[in-house]
C-alpha cells in the first residue's frame, strides 16, 4: 500500500526530519550571545541517535487508536490519568495529537498507584469515571493497591491497559518481559468486569460495555485490554465502524413490600437508629435520608463512607452511637460496608472475643446493593450479619419510596409522640457539640500542634468558601466532621475503601481536579506516610495547574503501627519504649515544605507553633485560589 500522510502527521514529520538541525542551530546561536550557557527547560524533541529518514510513517490517514479515541471521547472521559507506557504508546499519541488532548486531556503521573488513585477521588466528587492508562503487567503491578481500594470503596474506574497478545511480534528482550498471557488476572479478583477485544468493533462494544458495567450499581472498577497491534495497526481509508450507544442502567430499588414492613417496624418503634455508611452519592441522596429521619424524628450515625448526613443537623448523632445502638429497637443499615462489626463489639487481645452491641431482640434492618456482586477471595465483605430484613436494592435508589411508606404510616398520635422525641435528641445533640468544643480546647497552645486546633485554624479560613475536604480524616481522629459544619455532598468524600496507605494525595488531588471546573477550594489533611508513598503527585498537581491545599498532618510516624507494637509489647510484658523501632519518620525529618517546592509546589513550613498557622494558611488559599496547588507543613501531634 502507497505512503498516505495527513497534512498533520506530514507536518509533524517534517519537524522531526527538518526541526531537529534548525533547533539544534537555533539553539548555538542563543548560546553564543549568552554570557553564561543556559540549560534549556525543555527536552528536546528526538535524541541525537535517532536519524529522523529511519521513522517509519503510517500508509493510511488513521491507525487503530485513532478509533479507539472516537471511543471514549464518546463515553465523555473528561481526563486520563497515566504514568505513559509503551505498550500503549499508540492510544498516548492518538489521544494527543489525533483527539487533540481535549475531552479526554492527558493527566501526566509518576507512579500507576497515583494515576488510579485520582480516578478514584475524582469519581467520587464527579460521580462518573476517570480513564487510566496503565503499561501492561508491570503498570497493573504498580497500580493493583489503588484498584483494590477502588474496588473495596465501590467506585467506578475505568482502565485500559495495553499488551502484546501476538508473541511472533514482540520486539526482543523487554516486550516479553511486559507482556502477559492473561493480563487481567493478576487484578481479576478485584475488578468487577474485564475484557481483551481482539478486534476494533469488539474494541467498542466493550468499552462502551465495560463504562456500563462500571456505572451499574454497586460501581466498581473494570478493565480493557487494548492489544498494541490493534493500537497501531492502520485502519483502511474506506472502513467504517460503529460505536453502540450508551445507556446505564437505573439502579436497582428494594422491593416493595420489604420497603412497606421496614417502614412499619421503623414507625412503631420507640427507639429507632439510622445507620448510613455509602448511601448518600449525590445531593438527592442527603435530602432523601434528611427527610426520612425528620418524618420519624430519629437519629442519624453516619459512618462517614460518604457525606450522609449534614454534621449540623440536630439529628446527627454519629459521636453518640454506642449509646444510642444500645438502646435502639430497631436499626436501620443503609449500604453499611460492615453491619456485623457495627453491631458488635471485638476485644483485640490474645484470644479475641466479641458480644454484641445492641439489646436482646432489637430488630435489624439492611438496605444494601452490595449484595448483589459479592467475590469470595479478598475479604471485604466483613462477617455475615444476622438481620431481620434484608432489602437488595441500592439505598439512595429506595429511600424515597421508604420516605412515602413511612409518612403513609402515621398517624397524628404517632407524630406528636415522634416530635417529643425529637425535642430530646435535639437537646442531647447540643449538650454533645459544647462537649465536643471543650474537648478541642485541650493543649490548644501546645507543640506539636494538636489536630483539634489544627482543625480549627483550617476552619476559620475556609468557611466562608465554597470548600470541599477531599481527604479521609479517620488518621485526624475525626476532628473536622466534629468541628465544621458539612451540608452538601462533595464536602467529603470518605476514605478510602481498602485501607491501603498511598490512597490519600493522589486520591485528592483526583477530587480537587474534579472540583476545579466547579470554583471549589478543596482542601485536605495530608499523613506524611502516605505522601511518601508516590510524593511525584505534587509534581502532577504543579504540572496540570491542579488547585489544592494540602495542610500536612506531620506526626513523624505510622502511628497506627506505633500503637500497635505498643499493643504487642504490653501483651507480652515488654514495655512500649522501643516502639519507635521501624514506626517512625525520623532521624532525618522529612521537609515536606522543600520537597513541594522541589516540585514545583508553593509551600511553607515545617510549622510548630500554632499561631503560625492561620497566616500561612491564608498565605496558602491565596495561591489555591489562583489555581496553583500550595502546602503547609504542619508538625502534630500523633492523633
Amino acid at each position: 500500500m502507497a505512503r498516505k500522510l495527513t497534512v498533520d502527521r506530514r507536518k509533524f514529520l517534517k519537524g522531526a526530519a527538518g526541526g531537529v538541525a534548525g533547533l539544534v542551530a537555533s539553539t548555538t546561536a542563543i548560546r553564543a550571545k549568552e554570557p553564561t550557557p543556559v540549560q534549556s527547560a525543555s527536552a528536546p524533541l528526538m535524541p541525537k541517535e535517532v536519524d529522523p529518514s529511519n521513522v517509519d510513517v503510517l500508509t493510511t490517514d488513521r491507525s487503530g487508536s485513532d478509533f479507539m479515541v472516537d471511543v471514549l471521547k464518546s463515553l465523555g472521559f473528561e481526563y486520563i490519568a497515566s504514568n505513559p507506557g509503551s505498550s500503549f504508546r499508540g492510544l498516548h499519541e492518538s489521544v494527543i495529537n489525533y483527539g487533540g488532548n481535549q475531552a479526554p486531556e492527558f493527566i501526566t503521573c509518576c507512579h500507576e498507584e497515583s494515576a488510579i488513585g485520582m480516578a478514584h477521588g475524582y469519581a467520587k466528587i464527579e460521580g462518573k469515571p476517570m480513564c487510566v492508562f496503565v503499561h501492561s503487567n508491570v503498570g497493573l503491578q504498580h497500580g493493583s493497591m489503588a484498584i483494590f481500594n477502588a474496588y473495596c470503596d465501590r467506585v467506578p474506574v475505568y482502565l485500559i491497559a495495553g499488551n502484546t497478545i501476538d508473541a511472533t511480534v514482540r520486539r526482543p528482550g523487554v516486550e516479553w518481559d511486559h507482556s502477559a498471557q492473561d493480563l487481567a488476572a493478576m487484578v481479576r479478583d478485584f475488578l468487577k468486569w474485564d475484557d481483551l477485544p481482539i478486534s476494533l468493533p469488539h474494541f467498542a462494544e466493550s468499552a462502551v460495555r465495560a463504562y456500563k458495567i462500571a456505572m451499574t450499581t454497586p460501581t466498581m472498577p473494570v478493565l480493557l485490554v487494548a492489544d498494541s497491534e490493534l493500537q497501531e495497526g492502520p485502519i483502511a481509508p474506506d472502513a467504517k465502524f460503529h460505536i453502540p450507544k450508551l445507556a446505564l442502567a437505573t439502579p436497582p430499588q428494594g422491593e416493595s413490600g420489604s420497603v412497606a414492613e421496614a417502614a412499619r417496624l421503623l414507625v412503631a418503634a420507640e427507639n429507632p437508629v439510622i445507620i448510613a455508611d455509602r448511601a448518600a452519592r449525590t445531593p438527592a441522596g442527603m435530602m432523601h435520608l434528611i427527610g426520612l429521619a425528620e418524618a420519624l424524628q430519629a437519629p442519624v450515625i453516619d459512618q462517614e463512607g460518604r457525606l450522609n448526613f449534614p454534621t449540623r443537623h440536630p439529628l446527627n448523632h454519629t459521636q453518640r452511637s454506642r449509646a444510642l445502638m444500645a438502646d435502639a429497637d430497631v436499626i436501620l443499615g443503609l449500604e453499611l460496608t460492615d453491619f456485623w462489626g457495627t453491631v458488635h463489639s471485638m476485644r483485640d487481645q490474645l484470644h479475641r472475643t466479641s458480644k454484641p452491641t445492641t439489646r436482646d431482640g432489637a430488630k435489624l434492618i439492611s438496605i444494601s446493593a452490595t449484595d448483589l456482586d459479592v467475590k469470595g477471595n479478598h475479604q471485604d465483605i466483613q462477617r455475615y450479619p444476622e438481620v431481620d430484613l434484608a432489602i437488595a436494592g441500592d439505598a439512595e435508589t429506595t429511600l424515597p419510596s421508604l420516605l412515602e411508606a413511612v409518612k403513609r404510616s402515621i398517624t397524628n398520635d404517632r407524630k406528636r409522640t415522634l416530635q417529643d422525641r425529637g425535642s430530646k435528641l435535639a437537646d442531647a445533640y447540643q449538650k454533645a457539640l459544647v462537649q465536643t468544643r471543650s474537648q478541642a480546647t485541650y493543649g490548644w497552645d501546645t507543640s506539636p500542634i494538636t489536630i483539634p486546633r489544627l482543625s480549627a485554624e483550617m476552619w476559620a479560613q475556609i468557611k466562608n468558601e465554597d470548600w470541599s475536604l477531599v481527604s479521609d480524616v479517620g488518621h485526624a481522629s475525626r476532628w473536622p466532621l466534629r468541628m465544621w459544619s458539612f451540608d452538601k455532598h462533595y464536602q467529603f468524600i470518605g476514605g478510602s475503601g481498602g485501607a491501603g496507605v498511598g490512597y490519600g494525595a493522589p486520591a485528592s488531588a483526583g477530587a480537587a481536579l474534579a472540583n476545579k471546573k466547579h470554583g471549589r477550594l478543596s482542601v485536605s489533611i495530608q499523613t506524611d506516610g502516605d505522601l511518601m508513598y508516590a510524593p511525584g503527585i505534587l509534581w502532577t498537581m504543579a504540572h496540570h495547574h491542579i488547585p489544592l491545599l494540602s495542610v500536612m498532618h506531620n506526626n513523624r510516624a505510622y502511628h497506627q503501627e506505633v500503637m500497635h507494637i505498643q499493643r504487642m509489647a504490653n501483651r507480652h510484658n515488654r514495655g512500649i519504649t522501643r516502639a519507635g523501632i521501624g514506626t517512625t519518620i525520623q532521624d532525618p525529618n522529612i521537609d515536606f515544605a522543600r520537597v513541594a517546592q522541589g516540585m514545583g509546589v508553593y509551600a511553607q513550613g515545617p510549622i510548630t507553633d500554632p499561631k503560625d498557622l492561620g497566616p500561612a494558611l491564608r498565605r496558602a488559599i491565596e495561591v489555591v485560589k489562583r489555581g496553583e496547588p500550595a502546602l503547609i507543613d504542619a508538625v502534630t501531634e500523633p492523633r
